[in-house]
């Protein structure tokens, strides 16, 4: 067996996934379950080894969207969509990947400190985990709603300085026409 780093997934015609690190034909649930795992894979296409996997994660999260309570609103999805083509493109996709790199760094926290949660029994106690989490989602809300507005606010400013700083150039080259003459 090959390592979790090469799992290699293949997509058949018949839009069936092939799993070629077990030998078996796996479901976009299995799918999901190895993100759970946070495990590494790759999904090609069988016949022109076209990397799919994005597209099967979309499909994944497509059917959590459509399945219970979506993560996503539709003004939010909107948003999204008005950034495909748009300069801020590049810019938009690196600050969500980390700005979900930091709130996935919290969520492991918040696991870590719930491992204190349990009765003498080592089960989990829903009264305790009520109360930490009461505490906790206040606490993390205001903290993700202050980074949003600071990092709105050094974009801002950076935008501002960048154009001063644009004006401040253009203005030492001849490239304003001159004003037109008046008519005698």
């Amino acid at each position: 067996m090959g390592s979790s780093k090469n799992r290699l997934i293949k997509k058949y015609p018949n839009r069936r996934l092939y799993d070629t690190q077990t030998s078996t034909y796996i479901t976009l649930a299995d799918v999901k379950a190895l993100v759970l795992r946070t495990e590494e894979f790759k999904v090609v296409d069988a016949k022109t080894d076209e990397d799919l996997t994005r597209s099967i994660l979309l499909q994944i999260i497509l059917e959590e969207e459509s399945a219970g309570a979506p993560l996503f609103s539709a003004q939010m999805l909107s948003q999204m969509i008005r950034f495909y083509g748009n300069a801020m493109q590049g810019m938009m996709g690196s600050y969500l990947e980390q700005t979900m790199g930091a709130f996935g760094e919290i969520q492991e926290k918040m696991q870590e400190q719930s491992r204190t949660l349990h009765d003498a029994k080592g089960v989990p106690s829903p009264e305790l985990w009520t109360q930490f989490m009461a505490v906790q989602t206040p606490i993390i809300q205001s903290m993700m709603g202050n980074y949003i507005e600071q990092s709105k606010n050094l974009f801002v400013q950076m935008q501002e300085q960048m154009k001063q700083s644009t004006e401040s150039v253009f203005r030492t080259f001849p490239f304003a026409p001159e004003p037109p003459k008046p008519k005698k």
